[in-house]
Formats: structure tokens, sequence, C-alpha cells
């Protein structure tokens, strides 16, 4: 755990910031504040460069929380904020943990930014989550090929696996771990014509197995579905060295339906 310096404001009657330096010693003089570090005195407050103690430039970050009707499971879809500047931002809640921003996400939007919480994209080669919204089970292949999968043409492909998604097959007897084939490339049905088939990039492992059990699995931070819980924690990141301004924080929040 690394050590802060802890203000106090009379004028506040509280303790309202946290900084990144941590002196051997500190004291007040002539309007000014001086510090000690390494035996070296140090003179703050005397240019615009913000977050640089000792010659090593920090960031500034603020942690708060989403706490609305603290009873009901929610789905935070977005974070907004008004400010002068765009700041990066990691959520967390009691159910789920590392959903996040970065700065270039946020756009300006009637004067606040806005932007969609992301998910942290699980490893394709090595999915460690099958209870997921994203993934969607197609069906036992009839015929497959080097990057094409044909599927009888009772199996219905639907419209939830799309061009980009992950696809994975499993193989028979037990049809109990997966393995990533590779990436859609494209989707091709047309019943009349007996067409019903799947391509892929075969940038994973290839297989040639006829009745392997295919699945698709959409990639989590393009397809995020908010962060999950009762709460949300957020930290705001801002790495400038001028002064920045943050007011307001809010988010866009539904009722989670458990289907």
């Amino acid at each position: 755990m690394p050590n802060y310096t802890l203000t106090y404001s009379p004028p506040a009657e509280g303790w309202p910031s946290f900084y990144s330096y941590y002196p051997e010693w500190i004291t007040g003089m002539n309007q000014y504040l001086y510090t000690f570090n390494g035996g070296n005195i140090w003179r703050h407050n005397t240019n615009e460069v913000r977050n640089n103690f000792y010659d090593i430039q920090g960031n500034s970050t603020i942690t708060s929380v989403f706490n609305d009707e603290p009873i009901v499971n929610k789905i935070f879809k977005t974070l907004q904020y008004e400010g002068n500047r765009p700041w990066a931002a990691v959520m967390n809640s009691d159910q789920q943990d590392g959903r996040f921003i970065d700065v270039d996400y946020f756009e300006r939007k009637e004067g606040d930014w806005f932007a969609f919480v992301r998910t942290v994209n699980n490893n394709p080669a090595e999915p460690d989550d099958y209870a997921l919204r994203s993934l969607n089970g197609i069906g036992i292949s009839s015929v497959v090929a080097a990057g094409q999968v044909d599927f009888p043409l009772t199996t219905n492909i639907g419209s939830i696996l799309s061009v980009g998604d992950y696809f994975y097959y499993a193989l028979p007897p037990n049809y109990d771990t997966i393995t990533l084939a590779g990436v859609v490339t494209a989707i091709n049905v047309d019943l009349p014509a007996g067409i019903n088939q799947v391509l892929h990039d075969n940038t994973g492992t290839p297989t040639l197995v006829q009745d392997a059990a295919w699945l698709g699995i959409k990639n989590q931070e393009a397809e995020s579905h908010g962060l999950l819980g009762h709460y949300g924690v957020f930290t705001l990141t801002n790495t400038d060295t001028e002064a920045v301004e943050l007011f307001v924080a809010r988010s866009e929040v539904m009722k989670s339906y458990p289907g």
C-alpha cells in the first residue's frame, strides 16, 4: 500500500484530498508550502504543472459509488460526467469486476462526457466463463472443411451469431470441452439452395470432425452488457498536467431481470 499525504481544509472542516508525495518533513512559511525529500527542500505551488512532486509525475484519481435503490439488482450501462476534460474510468460492483472505459472512448454530448461501460475481453483461446449472455450455441455440424462448417437445413443458425464472433467447437462423444476454431468471416444461409453454413478464418485449432457441436462467443469488449450489481463503484483517472474540472457523474441504469 503506497504512502500518501492527507490534507485538512479549515474552510471545509474536513480532509478533502490525498496527495501522492510523502515528505520527510513538511512546514509552511511566508505563504508557501515547503517539504523535504531525500534531504532536499522543495517549495510547492510555484508553477502550473499539476501532480508533479519531486520530479515524479502522478495522476489525479477520484473514487465514488452509484448506490440508488441498494436492494435492487441493476445493470449500469453508461458513465457520463460534467467537466472540461475526459477521464479514464474503471467500474466494479458487488457481483462483477473489471469494467472499464478508456479515456478515448468518451465523447462530448450536450456538454457532458459520455461513454458505454466496457467489459474486458476474455482470452479467446481459453474462455473462462460459459454463463455469458454473448454465448450462442448453434448445433451439430453435418460437414466440416477447412474454414467452413455446414449445418443441417433444419438447424437455425439464427441472427445472434455475426461476423467477427469467436467460433468454437466441442467434440463427441461428451462435447464437454470447447476449442477455438477461428473468427467468423461469413454466414451463408439459403435454405432453398441447400446452403446453411458458417465460414471462419481458421486461426484457431482446426478440426475435421463432421459431427462436432458449434457455438459462438462475441467479443466481450465490443459487446459489453454493462456492469451488474446492487451498486457500482467507479474510479476516474486523469493524466493531465494542467488544471481540470469535474462536477457531476451519473450513470444510465436499468433494473436487471434474470432470464
